[in-house]
């Protein structure tokens, strides 16, 4: 181990976040904060980090973590495969990974360690050092997000010619919110099935609505109440008019009272737990972003149990006569949930600083009002509650090396990317769309902008992401999502095929009795093998030559619309090595769709562009002791290579399977 020439290290990671968006926005001035960084710092003027594979958040964090390729840590996509071929289980857990993190190796070299939020093999913690602070990871969207979302986010429609407060689950088909809805029939209490399972999860890809492109038109909760003049309340003011709001998928009443000001509009609702009360549990402003309303909420897991949770919310419509209102109410995160921080300790440290930990919102990919109102207000709310929440830890904790992680652009992103481009069914024109995105990069620098002091407090500061997205030219093939078994190009070539109920309708089931291979997972194609898969139909001698026929016939498909291939490269499991991937826990086949033919990423390789300025590439920015400051280098940086930087800088050992070399270039010193 050499001297180290820097005491403290933070790395920024930010899901999502595009050199190429990134360089676009700082030339045209709406990032005046990185720009300020990059000119402090020392990376390539694309900014751009050569990402490994696959272009999936579980298997990149890890790599950034332990500079090992996804072949040597084991994670190869966002969920590893399942006991059967159409399976999946849930991926993000450390003791899946096989190879050592760095922040193992800075603890336990007597380095203060904090890892927040980083959703690649990070909880639960893998090391027993007291000197590593570990703070959820078990997902990426948002902190305690996993075991503290109690109930789901929904829109509130009141109007006076509504006849009934009801509530309906998934109301909201295309993410279009209806004005006002009548005659539905009255909500009732219904047994509740998560939408994702941990374990042997199958999810058959037959069209859009199956896979990842799914996510701007995800369905969603609606609550309909009627509106009248308020009667029977404790202390109701004169003119108000009351509302019902049904929380907890519907079992969960609350009542507000639409507030006139003294010109006599309705500008205010104030929300009540009963008619009884005098003092309101929140008033919402028209049109104001309001954070951490505490209230209760009922779980959605056994539909019983009342835990306290904050809240957000958003008056999105109120008419100045108080005839109709339109609100959004965020999901509902328990406030007393520590079970994702180690220790216990630091929960209430951030809570008392920063607030509550914020929902994350995904809803509204179609909808103007929901995008603008609640999505990026939302993801402005979580961009100060991290900043707080970080340097509150580091304030308080007197951490050495921070190794942090924020969502915001990948998440806003998939309800973003792929409508930058109009393939026929977007509801708002591509340079909305544009328009947001360059949003989202004005909020992530404003996020950066809160941890520029530490460049001049000696501290080491890496800004780096896991992957991009692209918005792809061309409609995507049904080959290369990684929500589940990728079935109709496997179907068309024959290779899987379905099965059909009495009269002739397809299910959402594999004939095994018939199937060759299956597309599942991203960019795994696993051959159905007698002797080691369940139902397996395909001799062992047989399977070298049927994988030279999947890959022939891969590489001859075609879009029907443009004559081109749609994929880019298709390699057997022991070759995939050279693009990082293969061994155990990926396919027989591993393939890559080709650019332009991409869901936004993971089915991509890591150089891939795409429409709208967009790329898959993860970004580089490093800045601060230790590094030459407004430096450009030529050098190829490779993600593998962030892991041994770190180590190279703080005089630590590298991790055992570290595969990456130092960015010796940017180093301030000579090696």
């Amino acid at each position: 181990m050499k001297e180290a020439v820097t005491k403290k290290v933070l790395v920024l990671g930010i899901d999502g976040m595009d050199p190429r968006l990134t360089r676009r926005y700082v030339d045209e001035g709406k990032m005046p904060n990185t720009k300020k960084f990059i000119e402090r710092g020392a990376q390539r003027h694309d900014l751009v980090l050569l990402g490994g594979h696959p272009t999936v958040t579980p298997p990149m964090w890890t790599t950034l973590a332990t500079g090992a390729y996804a072949c040597t840590h084991g994670i190869t996509c966002f969920n590893r495969q399942g006991k059967d071929l159409d399976k999946m289980d849930y991926n993000l857990d450390s003791r899946l990974c096989k190879a050592e993190q760095l922040w193992n190796v800075t603890a336990e070299s007597g380095l203060k360690t904090l890892v927040f939020h980083w959703p690649g093999s990070s909880w639960p913690p893998s090391s027993d050092s007291e000197n590593l602070h570990v703070v959820d990871g078990s997902q990426p969207a948002c902190v305690n997000m996993s075991v503290a979302t109690i109930d789901d986010e929904f829109v509130l429609i009141a109007d006076v010619k509504t006849e009934a407060i009801t509530y309906k689950e998934k109301a909201a088909a295309d993410s279009n919110v209806p004005c006002v809805i009548n005659d539905l029939e009255e909500v009732v209490a219904r047994d509740s099935r998560d939408h994702y399972s941990k374990e042997d999860n199958t999810n058959i890809i037959l069209d859009q609505k199956d896979g990842t492109n799914c996510y701007s038109e995800a369905p969603f909760d609606l609550a309909y109440s009627t509106i009248q003049d308020a009667h029977g309340w404790a202390n109701a003011p004169e003119g108000a008019k009351e509302i019902t709001l049904l929380c907890s998928k519907g079992l969960l009443r609350r009542v507000g009272l639409i507030l006139k000001n003294e010109q006599g509009i309705y500008d205010k609702i104030a929300i009540y737990k009963s008619k009884k009360e005098t003092e309101p549990i929140v008033v919402l402003e028209k049109d104001v972003f309001t954070t951490d309303v505490v209230d209760e909420a009922i779980s959605r897991k056994d539909r019983v149990t009342r835990r306290p949770v904050s809240r957000n919310m958003r008056i999105l419509e109120l008419a100045e006569d108080g005839t109709h209102v339109k609100m959004w109410v965020s999901a509902g995160m328990d406030t007393e949930s520590d079970i994702m921080w180690h220790p216990k300790r630091l929960y209430k440290q951030v809570i008392e600083k920063a607030g509550h930990c914020h929902p994350f919102c995904m809803i509204g990919g179609v909808d103007r009002a929901l995008l603008w109102k609640c999505m990026i207000s939302n993801w402005d709310a979580k961009a100060e509650w991290y900043a707080t929440a970080l340097h509150t830890l580091i304030e308080e904790e007197n951490y050495d090396v921070v190794f942090s992680h924020f969502h915001n652009i990948d998440l806003q992103g998939h309800m973003i990317v792929r409508r930058m481009k109009d393939h026929g069914d977007n509801k708002l024109p591509e340079s909305e769309y544009a328009a947001l995105m360059e949003r989202v990069y004005i909020q992530t620098d404003k996020y950066i902008s809160h941890f520029l002091h530490f460049l001049d407090e000696g501290w080491t500061v890496f800004i780096v992401s896991d992957h991009a997205q692209v918005c792809p030219e061309h409609d995507a093939p049904y080959l290369g999502d990684d929500a589940g078994v990728n079935l109709r190009v496997m179907e068309e070539l024959g290779f899987t095929h379905i099965k059909y109920d009495e009269n002739g309708n397809e299910l959402h089931e594999i004939d095994w009795e018939r199937t060759k291979a299956v597309a599942n997972r991203g960019n795994h194609i696993y051959i159905n093998l007698k002797g080691r898969d369940p139902h397996g139909i395909v001799e062992p001698e047989d399977k070298y030559q049927l994988e030279e026929e999947i890959m022939t016939a891969l590489y001859g498909y075609h879009d029907k619309k443009t004559g081109m291939r749609i994929v880019a490269c298709a390699l057997r499991n022991k070759d995939a090595y050279l693009l990082g991937m293969g061994g155990p826990e990926c396919g027989d086949i591993i393939y890559w769709t080709a650019e332009g033919y991409n869901y936004d990423h993971c089915d991509s390789l890591a150089t891939t562009y795409g429409y709208g300025g967009t790329s898959v590439s993860p970004i580089f920015m490093a800045a601060g002791t230790g590094l030459k400051s407004g430096f450009e280098t030529d050098r190829i940086i490779r993600q593998v290579d962030v892991t041994p930087t770190i180590a190279a800088m703080l005089g630590v050992r590298m991790p055992h399977q570290c595969e990456g070399a130092p960015a010796y270039q940017i180093l301030e010193q000579v090696y």
